[in-house]
């Protein structure tokens, strides 16, 4: 799908100073930001939409923007119950 942004001209200039010449390109990366966190994309759906050629990158841009993927204690606890369960057999 392609998409085309309109920006008045006169709110062009102070969004570039904050985001860059390339508007597209920060929206785009907005999007999949938000899409990421909201839980509505993956990993490897950032890593297409914005065309990285690998996980590595991706995982360093997702942390270059805040965005870790959450991993709480309960997590934890659970796989390491797994990993007990598997090496004991």
């Amino acid at each position: 799908m392609q998409w085309t942004l309109v920006i008045p001209d006169d709110l062009a200039a102070p969004l570039q100073g904050v985001y860059g010449d390339d508007l597209g390109r920060a929206a785009l990366e907005k999007l999949a930001l938000d899409g990421y966190r909201s839980g509505q994309l993956s990993r490897y759906q950032v890593q297409r939409l914005l065309g990285f050629d690998n996980r590595y990158d991706v995982e360093d841009w997702l942390g270059q923007h805040g965005a870790c993927q959450s991993y709480s204690i309960g997590d934890l606890q659970a796989d390491r119950e797994v990993l007990e369960r598997l090496l004991s057999r």
